[in-house]
């Protein structure tokens, strides 16, 4: 092949045969896993590796993580396929000294020591804050659902179950009636059909039988919804309309300057109203600093939430939503109403006064009453209330969600922050994942898998910022 860059004989011996070694280069990001792992105190971390029934000795957890970590960093998460990377790609083996686990050894490790897993993923931002990567102190906080092993066909609700049921029932409906049709044709094309229909319905049957002992045990559930694949998997709603999926939804605390995960966790809960305080607590201590800057959209709004933060020193930071059905009728909503603090008294639309009148409990709330003597003979009733008097409540600790508000009204670029900050990592994690995401079952080893995910992330974005060889500088000193 005259003319063309040519290759080395593949059976030429060579006196001095090249160190494997010589084929990882110096700015390999696999020196930086081995690197980071090796400076960990791994018994420490509770990490189990146990001899196998035979007496022979088990591998080291250090190697086993290096597997792991070079796996989920170059988008290999599958046991089996790791395994046979481990036997032919030559940093991996550089990595591990050549050495080569079994698929299930593998995946044994990672079901095995999924706390420890996250203790390291904890470690890596630990390592992030002595390099001083969040001096910011400001975080973004969001959530996405992450697709499970668990097809929605094998997913059951009430709603669900009932519709299923009431299909059937229609179909064997349908079904008798052509067999009463066909019974009337005689005929030995009459006789096929109908022996055909019959087994129709001798399945539809069997699925009704099915359905109704799953709705046994759906009672027993708390939530009123079933899994059949992953029990902890659950029916979540999604962005588009009149779309779900059965799945997790991860929380991610993300530092707003370098788009570094440093909190994050696994829920299989559909919504996000009680992770504001708890993801941003999370955040605080892993920046390990006194106050925190925090950012999340308005599915995060709940007073309690806020309340919670602003005793703990953070500040947060997002919009309240429009759920006032007054206004959705054509009346003034709440915030028409000006509170003023020194008389404790509403200004209504009006002009008028609206004065406490008592306190009652709502939902483990205290909330104060206020309303005018004067409505009755409002010139402009008909806009406020539909009733005799308009009565406005105000929670005990409205002041915080107040102030909640005006911060945004005064700083609203935060929100454009939030959403060049928080969307990247959930965008870059789905498409590493691939269009199935997690590979394992239960919310104990999805949180095990997501941690590996978030540390390989992390890893590769410090490794942008800083580069190999400064990385690997910073870790060893």
């Amino acid at each position: 092949m005259s003319g063309f860059i040519e290759g080395e004989n593949r059976f030429q011996s060579t006196m001095f045969p090249e160190r494997l070694d010589d084929y990882v280069s110096e700015d390999s990001a696999t020196r930086v896993i081995d690197v980071f792992i090796d400076r960990l105190d791994l018994s420490g971390l509770g990490f189990k590796t146990e001899p196998a029934d035979t007496g022979r000795p088990a591998y080291h957890a250090s190697t086993m993580l290096k597997i792991y970590v070079y796996g989920y960093l170059n988008r290999v998460q599958s046991s089996r396929r790791l395994e046979r990377e481990a036997g032919r790609n030559v940093e991996l083996m550089w990595l591990v000294g050549r050495l080569a686990p079994d698929f299930k050894t593998i995946a044994d490790f990672r079901k095995n020591n999924g706390e420890a897993i996250r203790l390291v993923c904890r470690e890596f931002v630990v390592l992030c804050r002595k390099l001083n990567l969040f001096a910011d102190a400001f975080v973004a906080i969001d959530g996405s659902k992450f697709k499970a092993v668990n097809n929605r066909d094998r997913n059951f609700t009430k709603a669900k179950l009932k519709r299923r049921l009431l299909q059937i029932d229609e179909s064997v409906e349908r079904y008798l009636g052509q067999i009463a049709s066909a019974d009337r044709q005689e005929s030995v094309v009459a006789d096929d059909k109908t022996s055909r229909l019959k087994d129709k319905i001798a399945a539809l049957e069997q699925e009704m039988d099915r359905l109704k002992k799953i709705e046994v045990r759906l009672l027993d559930e708390p939530d009123q919804q079933i899994s059949m694949t992953d029990p902890d998997a659950r029916s979540m709603a999604t962005s588009g309309r009149g779309s779900g999926m059965v799945g997790y939804n991860v929380q991610t605390a993300v530092d707003a300057k370098h788009h570094l995960i440093v909190a994050h966790e696994v829920t299989n809960q559909g919504h996000d109203r009680h992770q504001l305080h708890n993801m941003a607590q999370q955040a605080k201590v892993a920046i390990g600093t006194n106050k925190l800057d925090v950012v999340a959209d308005r599915g995060y709004f709940k007073g309690e939430e806020i309340l919670a933060c602003d005793d703990s020193g953070i500040t947060t930071y997002l919009p309240r939503p429009q759920t006032s059905s007054s206004r959705k009728r054509g009346l003034f909503s709440k915030c028409d109403f000006i509170y003023l603090a020194e008389d404790n008294e509403y200004e209504c639309p009006a002009g008028e006064r609206l004065i406490w009148r008592f306190s009652t409990e709502e939902k483990g709330q205290t909330i104060h009453k206020y309303w005018s003597s004067n409505c009755p003979g409002c010139t402009i009733r008909g806009q406020c209330t539909s009733g005799k008097y308009r009565r406005v409540g105000r929670w005990e600790h409205e002041a915080v969600v107040e102030a909640v508000e005006s911060r945004l009204d005064k700083e609203p670029e935060r929100m454009r922050a939030r959403r060049e900050t928080v969307e990247h990592p959930f965008g870059t994690l789905k498409c590493w994942m691939g269009y199935t995401h997690f590979q394992t079952r239960t919310l104990k080893r999805v949180s095990t898998e997501m941690s590996l995910h978030v540390l390989a992330y992390n890893l590769k974005r410090v490794v942008n910022i800083m580069g190999i060889l400064p990385l690997i500088e910073a870790i060893e000193a």
